[in-house]
């Protein structure tokens, strides 16, 4: 039997969302399934070492469009699939799986309004194998470095995020991590790319920056083996955040301008703050980055690094 799983959301911290139900059913079928997923979701990169995925089909722009649609479908049809799990309500992908030959297709509810991502996936797949689901991430990885100095708390640090609404001032890192470094020697790793450079020259060249590591010059392959060997994660609500606790890390997670519910309450390893005024609440066009309470976010760190 063969197994495609489609999920074609754009993030990183999507595909760790969704990581526990493509988990259940190649357990369900006691087989290794293949995933069609977005190049930006990084699923090559992150499920390197995942026993549970065979192989990673890349959903690219040129399988966009009319012209894509038959692409997609003649690709699709030369591997054979026996069963397909389309983790959307899109009828493109319910026509792509018709054309591709594939004779079982489950599927959200065509035309669906919008909802919770996490439990429309979890019903979803409850409702296949016909057994409960927790929704806490488990992400393997082979490379492990247990070399760290641990004389130092390793804190990943997420000052990076998809855009400037989202974004805690780099300054209140720099502030909270000098905080930090009054009662806990610390080491922190600033997950941030290319594009966060100004970012991470200002956090490096600061009065907290004696003691930090940067990676805008890696992976997210690379990037993992350091994450899985901090001691928590503090920062935005970004992919970073969502592979650390994928990787088993504690994770306090700032949401000021994107959906709570969705994304900050799916694992018991995640500590939440938002803006004042807001409980669960927060949302798209929450606009709350200044709202955050700094001695909230302090306190809280300084629980979680003991």
């Amino acid at each position: 039997m063969k197994i495609l799983i489609i999920q074609q959301r754009y993030g990183i911290g999507d595909m760790v969302i969704f990581l526990p139900y493509i988990h259940a059913i190649s357990k369900k079928f006691d087989i290794p399934v293949s995933l069609l997923a977005k190049e930006s979701s990084k699923a090559k990169d992150v499920l390197q070492d995942d026993e549970h995925i065979d192989k990673i089909i890349t959903l690219d722009k040129d399988k966009d469009g009319l012209s894509g649609f038959f692409k997609l479908s003649k690709e699709l049809k030369k591997r054979n699939f026996d069963k397909v799990f389309i983790f959307n309500s899109s009828l493109r992908y319910n026509l792509i799986a018709k054309f591709s030959g594939i004779k079982s297709i489950h599927q959200y509810p065509l035309f669906r309004s919008k909802d919770n991502i996490v439990h429309s996936a979890k019903i979803f797949t409850e409702n296949i194998i016909d057994q409960v689901i927790s929704t806490e991430p488990n992400l393997k990885i082979k490379k492990i470095n247990n070399n760290y100095d641990r004389n130092f708390k390793h804190v990943c640090l997420g000052i990076s995020a998809s855009g400037p609404t989202k974004r805690w001032s780099i300054n209140n890192y720099i502030r909270l991590c000098a905080e930090l470094g009054k009662t806990t020697k610390c080491k922190f790793y600033l997950a941030a790319g290319k594009n966060d450079i100004d970012l991470i020259e200002k956090f490096k060249n600061s009065y907290a920056g004696k003691n930090c590591e940067s990676f805008e010059k890696l992976s997210i392959k690379e990037t993992l083996p350091i994450i899985k060997n901090c001691d928590c994660y503090i920062g935005n609500d970004t992919g970073f955040m969502h592979l650390a606790v994928a990787l088993g890390i504690k994770s306090l997670a700032l949401f000021m301008d994107s959906p709570v519910m969705a994304y900050g309450k799916y694992s018991s390893r995640i500590v939440v703050v938002e803006p004042k005024g807001e409980e669960n609440s927060t949302a798209h066009d929450t606009m709350g980055k200044d709202k955050i309470s700094f001695e909230e976010v302090l306190s809280k760190a300084n629980q979680i690094l003991g």
